[in-house]
């Protein structure tokens, strides 16, 4: 699988998500992506116990520990790297969480407006 290029929405380097809990398409804790992706996990995340809550009831438990997939479960105040469309129907639902916009793909703006990331930024003192 070849990589696109490591850009982020801001049109520089992509910043690494999170290593703790390890996230990415390719599990490298950045939100790369390729066309295997059919998911765009490109939106770089922090979770919250509202957008946990959401993800679960329209289908994608994110919180509960999956050993057999070696994945932890998330809590409040992780990032991931979630499918660009699902940060959008989050979005629509009025329940986004905070994304950090210099670790999120250049590929999510093929589905998330730049005007939507920008109003769900974290701000960095």
């Amino acid at each position: 699988m070849q990589k696109d290029p490591e850009i982020n929405v801001l049109g520089e380097d992509l910043q690494p998500c999170s290593n703790d809990p390890l996230t990415g398409f390719f599990r490298d804790g950045s939100c790369n992506t390729c066309a295997e992706d059919r998911g765009s996990h490109t939106v770089c995340a922090v979770m919250t116990d509202e957008f946990l809550a959401f993800s679960k009831y329209v289908g994608n438990d994110l919180s509960t520990p999956r050993p057999e997939f070696h994945f932890p479960g998330l809590k409040p105040g992780d990032k991931w790297c979630l499918c660009a469309s699902r940060f959008l129907q989050a979005h629509q639902e009025g329940c986004a969480p905070k994304v950090s916009l210099a670790a999120t793909h250049q590929k999510a703006l093929e589905i998330v407006p730049m005007d939507v990331l920008e109003l769900c930024k974290i701000e960095h003192h």
